[in-house]
């Protein structure tokens, strides 16, 4: 885990910007920097950056840019597989120095070119310069757990894995993508993947499963990897869609406790961390040391099960007690680093949970992203299944599934619009529950912004469709973003073993019908880890999520509070302050609101540092 920046083009930045985006880029990399520069034959300059957090391999000698003949590579994230692909250029095996996975996939694209990376699993974000044909490729992993950000100008490019990379070389900020902050303001986390739109103008992100080849006279975009769906094999049975999911979650667990460091684990109350913890204890005898946030909000309080959980497996435990001290500046000094507002204020506690990770030494950890989006997590999934068992035309199962919602699922959703078993079956179009009170908040903008709920297609399934959209667009790439630069402020690398590609194939290929089960989502991954997480935690069917309550950090009765928050800013330029001022008025205040509050602050504070 590192990171990366660069410039290919006319006019390479001087040296004094080079100087100040690789000393932006030490949270990311604090063990090594290093860099590399050409002049080609056609007058094209590169440049490539580089720093290093030494997970495998910490010898000097892995440093990068790694250098393999006249080609380089600058690479972020990990190739879990390196080992088996080492194996298969075991022709070049006298050649290789190092025993990391940079070389190993050095070597793969000198040997295979860009379509290498098929072969590959893991996390990553690379430049890598084939000297040859004087090309630059740029490429992201199958999923975006790696960021790549880009920014073309004329024959001008720029790219790296943070924005302020890319502004430290350009010698400027970019102006504000206006409508994307509305966006984020009005419609929420889950619209901010809806299109390829960043923060700035003009900035834009290497898709997931692409690489892009910058030559003399063109550039090309190419997908290497396309997600299928409808796979569905109605032949699999219950029990052998269990075993098929048990088999690819302990292959994907093995490959990313590949280390030469110690790995920390998140650990929640839920089935998703458990699952593998569970496995990294019990099928590999890891020495597992867990993190948990311990919540004192009742609706998102989980000690009993993490209590289960630490008695069942025997772990070595760390309880994170939410912090609420300074809370305004830590926003502020959050948003700085993360060039752009924090999405929820989950991912604000979870950048505690970092810390905590980080003071106890680790430089990995794993977390849970992406089971719910895989295997039927979420509460509208049930009303979707039950529209989807209906339009099957499996009565019976039909039935069953609306007693089961009735017994398990009425007495603990929240939501109001899904509230009603058969929500889907009356319009299977509707998308009230996501954009909750958007034309509210609409209103309280000083220019109303509206923007339509819609979906890509990728499944004939409703309930496929949005599981495939939650999982490419709305929820997880949300979670990585967040993931990934909580993670790096305290130059950790987190790591996502759910997002797997034979595992991804493998949920394909599970018939809709056994996606819930007993009134349970995620019944196939549950019933996988039985015998090796704790039944209490398997059989639980609260869906907690991660998330702390705003008024846990914010007192909107504090006269200074209400002076910081109410204070002349640009954000009063986009939101109208009486609104904001009636909000804030002590008293109870609805979820949604709360959450419309919390969009208002980190906006607030990204527009000031964007302007500064």
């Amino acid at each position: 885990m590192c990171g990366i920046a660069g410039y290919f083009g006319r006019t390479p930045p001087p040296p004094e910007r080079i100087e100040t985006c690789q000393a932006l880029m030490q949270r990311r990399g604090p063990d090594d920097t290093g860099s590399y520069a050409i002049k080609t034959q056609d007058g094209r300059f590169l440049n490539l950056l580089h720093s290093r957090l030494s997970i495998i391999d910490l010898n000097i000698r892995a440093r990068q840019p790694f250098l393999n003949g006249n080609n380089s590579l600058c690479f972020n994230g990990e190739i879990y597989n390196y080992l088996e692909l080492k194996g298969r250029l075991a022709t070049t095996a006298d050649r290789f120095t190092t025993s990391s996975d940079t070389e190993v996939l050095s070597e793969l694209l000198v040997r295979d070119g860009i379509e290498g990376v098929s072969l590959c699993e893991g996390m990553w974000a690379f430049a890598w310069f084939d000297s040859a044909n004087e090309q630059l490729y740029l490429c992201r992993d199958r999923f975006g757990e790696k960021p790549l950000y880009i920014y073309e100008s004329h024959e001008d490019l720029f790219f790296g894995s943070e924005p302020k990379f890319i502004f430290a070389l350009l010698g400027r900020k970019l102006e504000v993508n206006q409508t994307q902050l509305k966006r984020y303001l009005v419609n929420g986390y889950k619209s901010i993947y809806k299109s390829s739109n960043t923060f700035f103008e003009g900035l834009s992100e290497i898709s997931p499963g692409t690489y892009k080849v910058y030559s003399s006279n063109e550039v090309k975009t190419k997908k290497y990897w396309s997600p299928t769906f409808d796979q569905q094999d109605p032949s699999i049975s219950y029990q052998e869609a269990v075993s098929r999911v048990k088999n690819a979650l302990i292959q994907s667990v093995e490959l990313r406790l590949r280390s030469d460091v110690p790995i920390a684990f998140c650990l929640s109350g839920g089935v998703d961390s458990n699952a593998l913890i569970s496995i990294a204890k019990r099928e590999f005898d890891y020495d597992v040391h867990g993190f948990t946030i311990m919540n004192t909000d009742s609706r998102y309080e989980e000690r009993d099960m993490v209590e289960v959980s630490v008695k069942n497996l025997e772990l070595r435990h760390t309880e994170v007690p939410i912090s609420t001290a300074n809370f305004l500046e830590n926003v502020k000094n959050l948003i700085n680093y993360h060039d752009a507002p924090i999405y929820t204020i989950t991912y604000y506690a979870q950048w505690q949970l970092m810390q905590a990770i980080h003071k106890a030494g680790y430089k990995v950890s794993v977390s849970g992203t992406a089971a719910d989006e895989l295997f039927s997590g979420y509460f509208d999934h049930h009303n979707a299944y039950i529209h989807e068992m209906k339009i099957i035309g499996d009565s019976a199962r039909y039935k069953e599934a609306v007693k089961e919602w009735q017994e398990i699922v009425s007495p603990i959703v929240r939501n109001p619009f899904l509230k009603d078993p058969d929500y889907f079956l009356k319009n299977p179009s509707q998308r009230d529950h996501i954009y909750l009170d958007a034309d509210t908040f609409s209103e309280m903008l000083c220019e109303p912004f509206s923007e339509e709920f819609y979906e890509a297609r990728y499944s004939e399934s409703l309930l496929r469709n949005r599981m495939a959209n939650e999982l490419f667009h709305e929820s997880v790439p949300v979670i990585l973003h967040e993931d990934d630069l909580n993670a790096m402020y305290y130059s950790i690398e987190n790591r996502s073993p759910f997002l797997d590609r034979m595992l991804f194939e493998t949920c394909q290929s599970i018939p809709t019908r056994h996606l819930v089960r007993g009134g349970l989502a995620k019944s196939v991954l549950r019933d996988a880890v039985r015998g090796l997480a704790p039944n209490e935690v398997i059989d639980n069917p609260r869906k907690i999520g991660f998330n702390v309550p705003l008024f846990d950090y914010l007192d909107v009765a504090d006269i200074e509070v209400r002076k910081e928050l109410l204070a002349d800013s640009p954000i009063f330029d986009v939101i109208k302050r009486d609104e904001i001022e009636s909000i804030l008025n002590p008293g109870k205040i609805e979820n949604s609101r709360s959450k419309f509050l919390f969009n208002f602050i980190c906006a607030k504070y990204f527009l000031e540092n964007a302007a500064a």
